[in-house]
């Protein structure tokens, strides 16, 4: 499998961390909130974590804060479709495809629910044929970029396809929850809103070439609770537990090392590594498992500064900006992780 185009898009209202604790102090909800709560908050969003801003889709950034089920909804209902739709248009046009050339559309995303879902909105506004098998795969978190890259190469590789649209896009506005525990704090602090694509071949094409080599994913459901969604209220509300740097950190390692062998590669063989963004704390437990510099991981550290946690739309931001920089040939490691606890990575080769 070949990645032939990549393409980004997030909300035009772009967010400093500064702006949203501003608004934060200023509203009802806070007054609701006890001290702790306040502090952790002022804390997170005023502190040095790695993010300066976020885009969000919200306008003004006050919407945060209308948080009733038919509020969040619509939010995810009206974003959604067009950052995905935005994304895949700026894929397909530097991979030079056309719709109709694609036969396969995969989208993931955790933040909402549709029904029909995703693939229906954006296969008609890209005007895909009405003939390409179309996925809609939810439930993954953060990690569902490899998962949904895994299907792609899987139906490349029977001969089905010879070109697939891989779509991750996630309207995290439209999971805000707020309550006094720190971890649904921390979480409304750290993400943000945006989608990925990749325009996906059996053949190489382009100026550039990315080539899938080999992949995995682990999965430890014993340490389920401790990153995951659950539903109050009618809501969406996010699992955020203090262990996650380290099992993130843990796993990780343990995957790298099971694909480098799969692959028949060694640890020096990897030249670049294109790692989901989960916050600065997660990172820093990457680096550690890994035993990583801070300029292994400054793309994804470019990222998070920008944009913040994209949950599932992450790799493919960190990813374009690899390419975009001019990132060394070679071997990449690709990893993302997230609710399960899951944890997928895969081996690019890279001219």
């Amino acid at each position: 499998m070949f990645i032939t185009g990549i393409g980004t898009a997030a909300p035009p209202h772009r967010y400093a961390q500064r702006e949203c604790w501003e608004a934060f102090a200023g509203s009802s909800l806070s007054e609701r909130l006890n001290s702790q709560a306040r502090a952790i908050v002022r804390k997170v969003l005023n502190g040095k974590n790695g993010i300066t801003t976020r885009h969000l889709a919200l306008d003004p950034i006050e919407q945060a804060f209308e948080l009733s089920p038919d509020a969040l909804h619509a939010r995810f209902s009206e974003h959604a479709p067009r950052l995905a739709t935005e994304a895949a248009e700026r894929a397909l046009k530097q991979a030079e495809v056309r719709p109709s050339g694609i036969d396969a559309v995969i989208i993931s995303t955790c933040t909402g629910y549709l029904c029909p879902g995703l693939t229906s909105y954006v296969s008609e506004r890209l005007g895909l044929p009405s003939s390409a098998l179309a996925l809609d795969l939810v439930g993954q978190g953060c990690g569902a970029a490899l998962p949904n890259l895994r299907t792609a190469d899987a139906l490349l590789a029977s001969g089905r396809c010879e070109r697939v649209l891989s779509i991750c896009v996630e309207v995290c506005s439209a999971a805000l929850y707020f309550d006094n525990d720190p971890g649904v704090l921390i979480s409304a602090c750290l993400f943000g809103d945006g989608a990925g694509a990749a325009v996906l071949e059996r053949s190489p094409n382009g100026t550039r070439r990315l080539e899938w080599r080999t992949s995995g994913s682990l999965l430890e459901p014993r340490d389920r609770d401790l990153l995951r969604f659950e539903q109050r209220a009618g809501v969406l509300r996010n699992v955020l537990t203090p262990q996650v740097p380290a099992l993130a950190g843990r796993h990780a390692q343990t995957l790298f090392e099971h694909v480098l062998a799969k692959g028949g590669l060694g640890r020096s063989n990897v030249v670049e590594w294109i790692m989901h963004p989960g916050g600065r704390d997660v990172l820093k437990a990457l680096r550690e498992g890994l035993g990583l510099q801070e300029q292994d991981t400054r793309w994804s550290e470019a990222i998070l500064n920008e944009f913040g946690n994209l949950s599932s739309s992450s790799v493919f931001f960190v990813l374009e900006a690899a390419l975009k920089g001019a990132a060394s040939g070679g071997h990449w490691w690709v990893c993302s992780f997230g609710a399960g606890f899951s944890c997928h990575g895969a081996l690019l080769e890279v001219e």
